[in-house]
C-alpha cells in the first residue's frame, strides 16, 4: 500500500507547493510511482509548478461526484512518467468534501501509487483537515521567519493527533548570511516548532525561476534541487546526513 503524505504550513509562502512539486520529480527519478494532489482549492497552482497547466482537465471532485475514475483525472508528466497530478477543483461552487468521500479516494490512490505527496492550502480550515485526514505523516515547512514559525508551532498544535515520528519539519529558504544576521540556527526553528528535522532547503534562484517557466528544477540546478534530492531519499527510507547551507 502507498503511503499518504500531507504537506502543510499554517502560513502562505512558506513554498509548500515547491516542495511537493520537488519531491514529486525526486522520488519518480527514483523510480517511485508518485501521485502529486492539490488539495489548494479554487487557488490551485501545483499544475503550474510541476509544468502540466495545459494537461489538467478533471479534477478530484470529479472523481468524488463519479464523472469519471481516478485513473482518468490523473495527469502524467511527459518527461517523468512515473509522476502524476490530481488537480483540485478551480471554484468552491458549495463544493464540500465528506469525511467518507475523502477516505475512499485516498484508499484508492494508496491502491495505485508508491508516493501521494498533498499539498495542503495555507491555514487550517477543510483543506488542511482534507490533507491530514488520512495522512501517514506529515510535513510542516516552514521558513525561519518569526512569523512562519510561530504559525508552525500553531499548525503543529492541530497535528497532536499523530504519534511521535509521523510529523517531520522542512526548514525552507535557508539563507546563511540572514542565519547569522539574525544570530539564529537550524536548531532554534526545530525548538520552536517543537518537531524532528527532515532537511533543509537553501535559499537559491533558480528556484522561482524553474517554477515560472515550469522546469523541474531537478533538471536545471545542482545546489537546491540535491536538498530536495536528500529529503525525498529520506522519505524512501534511507538514512542520509543533512546537506551543509
Amino acid at each position: 500500500m502507498g503511503k499518504i503524505i500531507a504537506v502543510v504550513s499554517g502560513k502562505g509562502g512558506t513554498g509548500k507547493t515547491t516542495f511537493t512539486s520537488c519531491i514529486g520529480f525526486a522520488l519518480a527519478s527514483m523510480g517511485k510511482k508518485v501521485l502529486c494532489l492539490d488539495c489548494d482549492i479554487s487557488l490551485r497552482n501545483l499544475d503550474l509548478a510541476l509544468g502540466l497547466s495545459d494537461s489538467a482537465l478533471m479534477d478530484f471532485s470529479d472523481v468524488l461526484s463519479g464523472r469519471c475514475t481516478l485513473e482518468q483525472a490523473v495527469v502524467s508528466h511527459p518527461k517523468y512518467p512515473s509522476l502524476f497530478l490530481l488537480a483540485a477543483p478551480l471554484a468552491y461552487d458549495g463544493f464540500r468534501v465528506e469525511p467518507e468521500q475523502a477516505a475512499t479516494l485516498m484508499g484508492a490512490i494508496r491502491e495505485s501509487f508508491d508516493f501521494c505527496l498533498v499539498d495542503a492550502p495555507a491555514g487550517l480550515g477543510q483543506g488542511f483537515r482534507l490533507a491530514t485526514q488520512e495522512a501517514d505523516h506529515v510535513v510542516v515547512v516552514t521558513t525561519t521567519d518569526v512569523t512562519a514559525l510561530r504559525d508552525a508551532q500553531r499548525t503543529v498544535m492541530e497535528l497532536e493527533r499523530f504519534p511521535n515520528g509521523k510529523v517531520h519539519l522542512v526548514v525552507n529558504r535557508v539563507a546563511k548570511k540572514l542565519l547569522r544576521q539574525l544570530h539564529t540556527t537550524i536548531d532554534d526553528a526545530m525548538d520552536a516548532a517543537g518537531l524532528p528535522l527532515l532537511g533543509v532547503v537553501p535559499e537559491d534562484g533558480d528556484i522561482p525561476r524553474c517554477l515560472n517557466q515550469g522546469v523541474p528544477l531537478c533538471d536545471d540546478n545542482y545546489y537546491a534541487a540535491r536538498a530536495f534530492y536528500n529529503i525525498a531519499r529520506r522519505i524512501a527510507g534511507y538514512k542520509i546526513p543533512l546537506m551543509k547551507i
